[in-house]
This record gives C-alpha cells, structure tokens and sequence, in this order.
C-alpha cells in the first residue's frame, strides 16, 4: 500500500495546515514546524505548526509535539506521548511511553519521566526528581 506524502487540515479558523512526512521515520511535520533532519519523528507521529526538534531527537511512534513545543537535541520521546503547547523537553530527556507532559512544562536536560505519567501545566521536572503519576 502507498503512503500519503502530506496530509491537510483546516482549522476552527480556517489555517490550513499541511503535514509533509519526515524523510527519516515517516511521521508527519506542519510546513511551519522546524525539525532537523537527523531527527526520527516515528510513523503517525505529528510534529505541529512551529514546534521545533532538535538534531538526533527520537520522536516515537503516535507521539504528538504540539504548537511551539521545543525538544532538544538527542531527548528520546516515547510512543504515544503528548508534549504540550510551549512545553520544552530538554537535552538528552528520556520521556517514557503514554506520558502527558502539559502546556509550558519544563523537563531539564537529562531528566527522565516514567511511562504512563502526567507532567502538569507548566510544571518543572528535573533530572532525579519524581514525576507525578497519573490518578
């Protein structure tokens, strides 16, 4: 079966957005979106309208980078994972599978959060600190 090169939206307010797949992965990034080509953005991933990834970033399978998300470079972000509007995922981050990280969090360089996690709205993790479990 062939794949779709892009994919369209129109949003509430009429923006079209237009997702092209990315040359390493196949996952899908907004024309507006600014990921480096060294980056993986895994198969039905979404990468949207000015997020940004960093070189030797791994977006997994299904995961969602929402609207001015950052990832850093060489973060891991697992399957299934929403990463917020502003949220920022720092250098060499490892997110676990099925994580909700909120609007404007802070994940520092080298933190981790454990799989199935919620990182609440502008919330700050830090590496060694206990992310809160989803209730």
């Amino acid at each position: 079966m062939r794949q779709r090169k892009y994919e369209e939206f129109e949003e509430d307010n009429g923006t079209m957005l237009r997702y092209v797949r990315h040359e390493n992965g196949g996952g899908f990034v907004e024309s507006h979106a600014h990921v480096d080509p060294t980056a993986y953005i895994g198969p039905s991933a979404y990468v949207d309208r000015d997020a940004v990834v960093g070189a030797g970033a791994r977006i997994g399978k299904g995961a969602w980078v929402d609207r001015e998300a950052v990832v850093h470079p060489h973060a891991v972000i697992g399957s299934t994972v929403h990463v917020g509007t502003g949220a920022v995922v720092g250098r060499e981050a490892r997110i676990g599978a099925r994580v909700k990280i909120g609007a404007h969090a802070h994940i520092w360089d080298a933190a981790r959060v454990d799989g199935d996690d919620v990182v609440p709205e502008g919330s700050v993790v830090r590496p060694g600190s206990r992310s809160r479990r989803a209730a």
